[in-house]
């Protein structure tokens, strides 16, 4: 099962995440879950490097069975809003995922504790 594990900031703003497992929905190479978690995960973090100046600190597993994010606290540039708003549409995407899927995702939004590993 995958399980991601959203962090928020006493605001309530997501400050990271942290995407462990494997669905083992199918085959490999054929695991829908799997691919569509990747997908949006991956897709969030590029679309942060590709449209904010916010520098998120990653961590992936080689196995590929981890992959976690935590933003800056201090935002220079203006753009930790923007990439806030990245994860937070990362999140409604695997919410539709886990709302199809549930018995092979499921997602903890850790509301107000800060606290990701990355």
């Amino acid at each position: 099962m995958i399980s991601l594990r959203v962090a928020r900031c006493p605001d309530g703003n997501i400050c990271g995440f942290e995407m462990k497992g494997h669905a083992n929905s199918g085959p490999y190479g054929s695991d829908l879950v799997c691919a569509g978690a990747s997908a949006v995960s991956f897709g969030a973090l590029n679309a942060i490097e590709q449209l904010t100046a916010v520098a998120p600190e990653v961590r992936q597993s080689p196995d590929g069975g981890r992959l976690s994010c935590r933003l800056p606290k201090k935002d220079s540039a203006g753009d930790l809003g923007r990439a806030r708003l990245i994860l937070e549409a990362m999140l409604v995407s695997m919410q539709t995922i886990e709302q199809s899927y549930g018995q092979y995702i499921h997602i903890y939004d850790e509301g107000g504790t800060g606290h990701v590993e990355a």
